[in-house]
């Protein structure tokens, strides 16, 4: 949690961004920081316990995690991890409370930049690739093995990429047809491994991008 804290909590001044009704309470921590994000929508009326505060903060973040976790699975499970830390963390006094905003805050804003880590520079600007990239080690497999080289998986990330860009027919989301298509695509680069096919294509039909 340090490190969250001193990687993404900044003392930038507050946006003007217009109706901040219509917009998550984890999308305003984002925009304006946590205190204008409690002030402006979860503790409006100055009514709030700081305890309650922190259970509204910890019940948003926890509905985009389940909301989006389908999206990229390894990433957020790992925020889910950092969540629970979260959630152990004091509020007994003033000083408490402001180290648990920090660190909510942190967690917000590491959650809005999908960064889990650093990747091969040659998966710059594919965010689809990215994700597949996060998720590829930790796929249900029975002979495909991902590569140990970061590398390697990259090019394994880019190729399923590529591959579902040019193989993909349009409107293939929904359609039991269509998606066998996509899965056969896929099925010679997972090492005709049909439980990693199958998971790898759960991911991929979760991305806006494809």
């Amino acid at each position: 949690m340090r490190h969250l804290l001193n990687a993404y909590v900044q003392a930038d001044p507050a946006a003007n961004i217009g109706d901040f009704e219509s917009l998550s309470l984890t999308q305003l921590i984002i925009d304006t920081g946590i205190h204008d994000a409690i002030a402006r929508k979860l503790n409006a009326k100055g009514q709030l316990s700081r305890n309650a505060i922190a259970e509204g903060i910890i019940n948003n973040v926890r509905k985009t995690i389940i909301r989006d976790q389908l999206t990229d699975p390894r990433f957020y499970a790992e925020m889910s991890l950092l969540l629970d830390d979260l959630i152990k963390q004091s509020r007994a006094d003033a000083v408490a409370y402001e180290v648990f905003l920090a660190s909510a805050e942190a967690l917000v804003k590491q959650m809005a930049g999908k960064n889990i880590g650093s990747h091969p520079s040659s998966l710059n600007g594919f965010a689809g690739a990215i994700v597949l990239y996060n998720n590829l080690s930790s796929l249900p497999a029975t002979t495909f093995q991902c590569p140990t080289e970061d590398e390697a998986k990259a090019k394994l990330a880019l190729e399923l990429d590529v591959a579902i860009r040019e193989k993909a027919p349009a409107g293939w989301k929904g359609d039991d047809t269509r998606e066998k298509q996509v899965g056969n695509a896929l099925f010679p680069i997972m090492s005709k491994d049909r439980e990693a096919t199958q998971a790898i294509l759960d991911i991929i039909r979760e991305q806006p991008g494809y």
